[in-house]
């Protein structure tokens, strides 16, 4: 805590990571046209044949959704700062800032045989990417401790080192799918959009601290 401010080391950088988050999640929204109904063609039908985009955007929007949660519960144990750890969560956000051009590449793509799998490959990386740059933001902070408080229970700890490292190996593994079927991939993606809804799916970070 700055006792000239009143705020926490991590403030500034929790509220530049808050309005980047916002800013990839409201992006998602803008990249889904208004359709013309057109010719012997209604509106419920050009609405209806949106729907990958519809869905693009929920898988991401949950997506971005669950690190902003995640990331937010980081800072209930992150004390402090350093010049690297602020570059990475400047990395770490730029990943998070690209998820909406990838997500039009889908949506644009996924019902077209000769353009799915490239569409599908990009999202994927841009996924894996996200995910490697949070394990790269956590494990830094939480390497012997460095800017974690002193009470963190070890076996905690080792704990949420591995439910973490489970987001870029499987991230990995669906984009590799998707090079056999971009309907798998895109499949294991929403799939895990919704697990990591599920209460139990990510670490308690709060119990960190064995005190």
């Amino acid at each position: 805590m700055d006792p000239r401010t009143g705020r926490s080391e991590t403030s500034r950088l929790e509220t530049f990571a808050d309005g980047v988050m916002a800013i990839a999640i409201t992006l998602l929204i803008l990249e889904i046209d208004v359709p013309e109904a057109g010719p012997g063609r209604s509106l419920a039908s050009a609405l209806a044949d949106q729907w990958p985009s519809y869905a693009a955007y929920a898988v991401s929007f949950i997506t971005i959704g669950i690190i902003w949660v995640n990331h937010h519960h980081l800072f209930g144990v992150i004390e402090r700062t350093t010049h690297a750890f602020l570059v990475l969560n400047v990395l770490f956000l730029m990943t998070i800032a690209a998820l909406p051009w990838p997500t039009a590449v889908v949506a644009a793509n996924i019902r077209d045989e000769a353009g799915r799998t490239a569409a599908a490959v990009a999202y994927g990386l841009t996924m894996t990417s996200i995910a490697i740059m949070f394990n790269a933001v956590w494990r830094y902070a939480a390497a012997g401790l460095r800017l974690l408080p002193p009470d963190v229970d070890p076996s905690e700890l080792r704990r949420v080192h591995r439910s973490y490292l489970s987001g870029p190996i499987t991230y990995a593994v669906a984009t590799l799918l998707a090079l056999w079927s971009a309907w798998l991939s895109m499949g294991i993606f929403a799939a895990l959009a919704g697990y990591w809804l599920l209460p139990w799916s990510s670490p308690r970070i709060e119990r960190l601290r064995s005190g």
